[in-house]
């Protein structure tokens, strides 16, 4: 996929501001919120589910995070997903900590049942244990356990689950199954930023909203959130995190195509 591909999509939403609706974790809600204005998107955070169908019917994407997760969460993604489903909106599922407890992979599998997705995004172990096979969890946190093949789970998971497998880690990789690529953009400080890895899901979810092909979507958008990352500790340093949250938000906002011209690094897999 050719670099000005991304850079075409950013465009489009800094142009159309699309709404993305984020039922996400209570620990990331205002960075993620504030990640979305700055790449130039509209967020909305809403959890009642009385709302959750409304919502859903008029955005641009579904963003559907279970980091902080309990009943009322599991059954508002349940209803924003069967409105959005309804209503053409596409949906982007993030299974924080998949596999740390039986209550927490159940509640993926459930969604996965009843929710069409268009994306799931996650690290190397959530998307291990979402289709079955062992990743190592601590708490909420997922590694990306030693000897793991990142593109053929990404691709393994993209034909078992029917849709585009996203698979982060010190290279990104995005599949529907028959395209695999690896994107290798991005700076070891993410990890030291909680909410970094939900923020990539929601931008997932606000390219989704401006293209129809949910590859390109994917492969921009981890290109895009490398490249802003890696200018963002070229901004603040390697060795602090405060700082560098901070410029990453600055450099969504300024990331496009030139930044992605230089930087950004895209193989296409066969």
């Amino acid at each position: 996929m050719k670099v000005d591909i991304a850079a075409a999509i950013v465009n489009r939403v800094r142009e159309k501001k699309p709404l993305v609706y984020n039922i996400t974790n209570v620990v990331v809600t205002n960075f993620t919120a504030n990640g979305l204005l700055a790449l130039g998107a509209s967020p909305v955070m809403a959890y009642a589910r009385e709302e959750a169908a409304d919502m859903a019917r008029i955005a641009g994407a579904l963003v559907a995070n279970i980091g902080t997760l309990d009943e009322s969460v599991i059954e508002a993604i349940l209803i924003a997903g069967r409105s959005a489903n309804e209503h053409g909106v596409p949906v982007v599922l993030d299974p924080v900590g998949a596999g740390a407890t039986p209550y927490r992979t159940e509640a993926v599998q459930r969604i996965l049942r009843e929710v069409r997705i268009a994306a799931i995004r996650g690290n190397a172990a959530e998307i291990a244990n979402v289709i079955g096979e062992r990743g190592d969890i601590k708490g909420v946190d997922a590694g990306e356990s030693a000897g793991t093949d990142m593109a053929e789970l990404a691709r393994k998971a993209a034909r078992q689950l029917g849709t585009v497998a996203v698979v982060t880690g010190a290279d990104d990789y995005a599949s529907d199954g028959v395209r695999t690529y690896r994107i290798s953009n991005g700076t070891p400080m993410l990890t030291f930023v909680t909410g970094t890895g939900c923020l990539l899901t929601s931008i997932l979810g606000a390219f989704l909203s401006v293209e129809n092909d949910p590859v390109s979507a994917a492969v921009s958008a981890l290109a895009f959130y490398g490249v802003a990352a890696e200018l963002a500790v070229e901004d603040s340093g390697n060795d602090r995190p405060g700082s560098f949250q901070i410029a990453l938000l600055n450099r969504l906002h300024t990331t496009g195509a030139e930044e992605l011209g230089q930087r950004a690094v895209i193989r296409q897999l066969e």
